[in-house]
This record gives structure tokens, sequence and C-alpha cells, in this order.
């Protein structure tokens, strides 16, 4: 047993519990969508899901900087920072989430079209589906600030309810509304919602319950010297996420212009990556509580043995991962979809699913890690040369024919390539601390 190991775990396996209820709720969303009687529906949810992980990626510096400051202030034992980041936090998620509420009336169904759709059908489905979720905005972005919180007080156990009540609620929801009231995508739609908010208020209650946090005014939330570096950090952030939202976009865009079974055989096969994603996930958030914790405490020689530890990690389950879905990807796939045209696509890229695991483990491990020490320029970095990478072989493999299978090579490519990069960042500097 290594180092760390009891406490590597201690964090990821609720962690992994609460995330493996996410990718459940995407397979549950897609498996309804796909016995719906038309591709058109799956085309739907994976558009509409693609336009809200790319406004929610927007602010996703809530829950990775406000993880990142937290763990370096538990580990510096500065209690009254930990109270003052949180405030900060959700203050800055109503402000965003306002911002959201204002600009869908007519900004959700031009994004979708910027997107892409084959077809009018999908298209007017996916901005139903979009005008009934976005009300949940407030509630996402408070969620963001909640999680990353907890993960920095390094309570992942509250994480893992929190997540657990909001994914629970919406399956439950979904299902009785779709098949109990024949709603259709209104019926996924509204269980999103009131999900995500049964889902923040439960993670407001639990902090009060938990930490019973004191109150912070607004001039201490509004500190010039602390709201610099909150966005500072926060800003690297928010640039590296316009670059993977370039990738993912691109990528739902590439699947729609090769027509809907393509679209949604894509969103069958990104469901694998999902998968394993959420559970990395919990990997990942040992890396950035503990790391943020060392990193606080200026414990160098910890976080280097937290590092190996981690990767190590990653690798097994990446092994375990890419043997499951070369065995039972064919399995998984009629699971998920009645349309035999779509899994006979889906059946053809399946090698470049299997491989995802192996070139995708090192970017979780390390985005974790990097998140704890608020190595943010390092991330930026590292996501700008992968989407490099991406768009480079994207086009390259375009032009030599290769059709939906140079995505998924530059796919592959691109989270090889953010991991091999961070990795080097973040060992460079613990080096030049022997």
């Amino acid at each position: 047993m290594g180092r760390h190991t009891r406490e590597i775990y201690n964090i990821a396996l609720p962690a992994i519990v609460s995330n493996i209820t996410t990718p459940l709720l995407g397979l549950v969303d897609t498996a309804i969508s796909g016995h719906l009687g038309s591709a058109a529906y799956l085309g739907a949810i994976a558009l509409g899901g693609t336009l809200f992980s790319t406004l929610y990626m927007l602010f996703g510096f809530l829950r990775m900087g406000t993880s990142g400051l937290t763990a370096q202030a538990y580990g510096a034992g500065n209690r009254r920072g930990e109270v003052v980041i949180l405030g900060r936090a959700l203050l800055v998620a109503l402000c965003g989430a306002a911002i959201l509420l204002i600009a869908s009336p007519f900004a959700g169904g031009m994004v979708l079209r910027l997107i892409g759709s084959p077809d009018d059908t999908t298209l007017m489905l996916a901005e139903r589906y979009f005008h009934i979720v976005i009300w949940g905005a407030p509630a996402v972005l408070c969620t963001y600030s909640l999680s990353g919180w907890l993960l920095g007080m390094q309570d992942s156990r509250a994480v893992m309810w929190m997540a657990m009540v909001t994914n629970v609620v919406n399956i439950i929801v979904s299902v009785a509304l779709v098949y109990g009231l024949n709603m259709k995508i209104e019926g996924v739609a509204i269980g999103t919602v009131s999900a995500q908010y049964c889902g923040a208020l439960y993670g407001l209650s639990t902090i009060r319950r938990r930490f019973h946090p004191e109150h912070a005014g607004i001039s201490e939330l509004l500190q010039r010297s602390e709201l610099g570096r909150f966005f500072r950090v926060h800003s690297d952030i928010f640039l590296r996420t316009c670059c993977l939202i370039a990738v993912t976009l691109w990528f739902t865009h590439s699947g729609a212009e090769a027509g809907v079974d393509v679209l949604a055989a894509n969103a069958l096969l990104l469901q694998l990556f999902l998968l394993f994603s959420y559970f990395m996930d919990g990997f990942a958030f040992s890396g950035e509580a503990l790391g943020g914790k060392f990193h606080g405490a200026g414990k160098a020689d910890e976080l280097r043995s937290l590092v190996r530890e981690l990767m190590l990690t990653g690798l097994k389950c990446a092994l375990i991962f890419g043997t499951v879905y070369m065995l039972g990807g064919e399995t998984i796939f009629r699971l998920l979809s009645d349309e035999a045209s779509v899994r006979e696509v889906a059946g053809r890229y399946l090698w470049w699913a299997v491989a995802l695991p192996l070139c995708g483990f090192g970017a979780f491990v390390m985005d974790g890690v990097m998140i704890g020490m608020t190595k943010t320029r390092g991330m930026l970095a590292g996501l700008g040369v992968a989407a490099g990478v991406f768009f480079g072989l994207y086009f390259g493999g375009r032009t030599a024919g290769m059709g939906n299978h140079a995505l998924w090579l530059a796919f592959d490519a691109y989270l090889l390539t953010r991991g091999l990069v961070e990795y080097l960042i973040v060992a460079h500097g613990l080096r030049s601390k022997v």
C-alpha cells in the first residue's frame, strides 16, 4: 500500500459512487430518447446536452477554482478564508446564472443552429428541451460552488450525497413523466430541472448543518486583493474551458454534418467515455483535495508521492475499462437504442472508444493535481496544445478521406496530449523543489 492510498480512496470512493449516478443519468436519458421511436429524439438530446455542457463549462471554474483555493486554505489552517471563498463563489454563481437566463430567449436557438442539426425535427426538439432546462441554471451553478467547497474541505461524502439526490430524483421524475404522462422530451427536461434544485438545496442544508459557516459581509467578499486572486485563477480556467468547448462543439458539429445516424452513434460512443470519465473524476477529486492540502501546507515530498500513486491507479482503471468496452461494447449499444442503423454505425467506431481510457487517464489525474495546486496557467497550456493537435489531426484526416474516423482519431490524440503535457509541467515544477 502506498503512502497516500488510504487518503486517496477515502476521497475517491465516495466521489466515484456519486459520479456513477451521473453517467447512469446520461444513459437513462439516452435510453429513454432512444426508445421513443425516432433517432431525432436521440439526436435532440445529444444537441441539447452539448449546448448545456458548453454553457456550464464556461462556469466550471466555480467548482475547480473553489476546490483548489479551499483545499489550500484548509491545508494552511485558514478557517475564515474557507468561509469567504464559499460566499464569494456563491455570489459569482448567482450573477452568472442571471446572465444565462437573460440571454437564453434569443441565444439558445442561435447556438443550436451554430452547432448544427441534421434536420428541422431534431432542431425543434432540441430547442424545446433547452428552453425548459435553462431554468435550472441558478441551481446548477450554485451546486458547482458547493461541490468545489466541500471537496476542498476534504468532504467528498457530502458531495456524493448531493449528487445522488440530484441524479436519483432526475431519473425518477423523468421516467415517470415520459412513460407515465407521455410527455416525451419535455418530461426529461422537467425532471432535470426539478432534480437540480433538489440537489442545490440539499447541499446548502448540509453545509449549514455540518460546518456552521459564519456570515461573510459583502465588503469581505469583495476585498480587492483576494478577489483579484480569485479571478486570476478562474480566468485561466475560463480560457482553458474555451479551448475545451471548441473541441466539444466541433465534435458534435462534425457528427451532425455526417447525418442523424452518425450524430446518434457518436452520442452512444460518448456514453462509454462519460462512464469512464466520471469514474476517473473520483481520483481527480483526490488529486484536487490532497494536492491542494499538501501544496497549502508546503509539503512537496507528499505531493510528489501523491502524483505517482494517482498515475499508477489511473493506469489500472484504464486497462479495466478498455477491456470491458472491447468485450461488451455491442451489448451496451443494444441496451441504449432500438435503432439498428445507429447501432451498426456505432460498431464501426468501437475501437476508438476502447482506446479512450488509455489515452485519457493521465488528463484526468493531472487536471486534478493542477487544480489543487492552482497551477491554472499550466492547465491552460496543456489544453491549448491538445486542442491544436485535435484540429490538426481532424482536418488532416478528413482531407485524407477518413470521415468520422478522423474525428475519433483526433479526440483520442487530444486526450493523450493533455495528459502528457500536464504531467511534464507538474513533474518539472516538483523537481525544482528538490
